[in-house]
């Protein structure tokens, strides 16, 4: 009886996947190949093209793959070489091997079957893995260096969405510039002869308003091409696309021996005027930055509030009636974008907000019987809301929650939710995550207690607050890690290092209550 297998195919880049080459087609005509000499059924047949081997883990076709060897009925998986499995950049990539050892998926090569988890499969296969990870690296620096090569030589490496506005560069006529050069010619002149903002000399020209500053501080225009930052070779560097597609490493700046500068054409502006334009630059930027120091920054809590209805940040608008704070799911783009999907939220006066958001802070959580109130709270809700210090009750919770996150993620990747929502029901699981915990240190049946003092503790760092200066009293919040929910001019729950106090207004007839996973307006 021939064993069911799945059959894994992967290139690195979309053109490998084309028609006209042969990386598919090699890849199958060799699996089908090795079924056969091992008297293997291809079940299903999966394949990803555009994915890098360092970022195969976040491709939903190896999440699929991950899925199918579970079942009793797949006893492995055939690939043409062990790299189309992956290419490991980090430790946290050998996290894949674990699934084919916790499933006891047997790996089959055309060199033969790997089974990794047997005590000489799990060494052959992680000895397979760096080699295959060292061999990517190796690649990478052969083409590196290849490139550096034709920098220094004055020709260009890579395609044309890597060159500069207004030029162009071909193996033939080697570097010139295009017909939008003119523009750019003409906005040196602009800013020589006018003292027009950036805004209108692009506008004019129809360039756009954030490239106009950067296109004018680059030598090309000169005739200098200048290398000065390069891809950052470390690990952490990498960025992978949508759904572990292939990505982009960040750049950093070159150190001053490697900066590569050649003379590679005639320049469009002479020298002189090119530096005559930088040092104009230079003075806007000085008397913008002034400006921006002598107007003191309108608001003290943007970015940490948020909307109490929908759980959306909070954005700051000026206009001529004042400053404001409103709802993200309120803004021009939002409603451009789905019109029925505001929020019932309203702009709020910054001037209005900002002295009960300090009053909560430095007066009504240095109360006594406030705290008191938050703890005695705190306490209940936990009693109530987890099991009894049952250690297998316990673990089962954790397990639950950890399950939870795992599908919060896999949502993520998989473009279901967005950044904000992930990093918002993330927050939620990792608060019942640690109240689980801290069941299990305690060791104490009725749950863990809080007491007024412990919440004093906590708190007593913003009994100064209003002594503070703007950016003093910002980094304390950041620190804290605070987020303020907010419906209108109420103050309705309070996240602190991702604990929340919930509560009605901050006046004294207002009551306040606890819950250590997530915030409730009490009325």
């Amino acid at each position: 009886m021939s064993k069911k297998v799945i059959e894994l195919i992967r290139v690195s880049t979309e053109g490998q996947a084309h028609d006209d080459r042969a990386g598919i087609p090699a890849q199958k005509n060799i699996n089908r190949k090795t079924a056969e000499r091992y008297s293997l059924e291809i079940a299903k047949s999966i394949e990803m093209s555009d994915v890098s081997g360092t970022a195969v883990l976040l491709a939903p076709e190896m999440q699929e793959l991950l899925t199918l060897i579970e079942s009793p009925d797949v006893d492995g998986v055939v690939a043409k070489e062990f790299s189309r499995l992956m290419r490991p950049e980090n430790l946290s990539d050998y996290a894949l091997l674990q699934r084919f050892i916790d499933t006891r998926t047997i790996l089959y090569l055309p060199d033969g079957p790997i089974d990794l988890s047997s005590k000489t499969g799990s060494l052959v296969g992680v000895v397979r893995a760096a080699m295959a990870g060292f061999e990517r690296r190796e690649i990478l620096e052969r083409m590196n260096d290849a490139k550096e090569a034709i920098r220094r030589a004055g020709r260009h490496p890579g395609g044309s969405t890597t060159l500069p506005f207004g030029v162009s560069y071909s193996d033939t006529k080697g570097w010139f510039y295009a017909p939008g050069a003119e523009r750019v010619k003409e906005a040196y002149r602009l800013v020589l002869s006018t003292d027009w903002p950036y805004a209108e000399i692009a506008r004019r020209l129809n360039i756009g308003r954030t490239n106009l500053r950067c296109i004018l501080q680059n030598p090309i225009y000169m005739g200098y091409r200048v290398y000065d930052q390069k891809r950052d070779p470390s690990t952490s560097a990498y960025v992978p696309g949508p759904n572990g597609r292939q990505g982009y490493r960040k750049k950093i700046k070159r150190a001053p021996e490697d900066v590569i500068s050649v003379k590679v054409m005639d320049g469009l502006v002479s020298e002189e005027v090119f530096k005559r334009v930088q040092q104009i630059l230079r003075t806007r930027a000085e008397r913008e930055l002034m400006m921006r120091t002598k107007n003191a920054p309108k608001y003290l809590f943007n970015g940490f509030l948020s909307c109490a209805l929908c759980g959306q940040p909070m954005y700051s608008h000026t206009s001529s009636t004042g400053t404001y704070y409103y709802c993200k799911r309120n803004s021009t783009r939002a409603r451009r974008k789905c019109s029925e999907n505001s929020c019932a939220n309203p702009y709020i006066l910054s001037r209005k907000i900002e002295p009960k958001i300090e009053e909560l802070f430095s007066v009504r959580m240095q109360d006594r019987e406030f705290l008191c109130q938050i703890a005695k709270e705190s306490t209940r809700t936990l009693t109530q809301t987890l099991p009894t210090a049952d250690p297998r009750l316990l673990n089962q919770g954790i397990e639950k929650l950890t399950t939870k996150r795992s599908r919060i993620l896999e949502a993520y990747f998989e473009g279901i939710i967005d950044r904000e929502d992930r990093d918002r029901k993330l927050a939620h699981v990792e608060a019942e995550l640690r109240s689980y915990r801290s069941v299990i240190r305690s060791d104490v049946g009725t749950g863990p207690k809080i007491t007024a003092e412990a919440v004093a503790q906590v708190l007593s760092t913003f009994a100064e607050m209003p002594l503070l200066d703007r950016e003093q009293k910002r980094a304390l919040l950041h620190a804290s890690g605070a987020r303020v929910f907010v419906e209108g001019y109420t103050i309705c729950s309070l996240l602190l290092a991702n604990q929340f106090y919930a509560g009605s207004n901050t006046d004294s007839r207002s009551k306040m209550a606890a819950s250590p996973s997530r915030g409730r307006r009490c009325r």
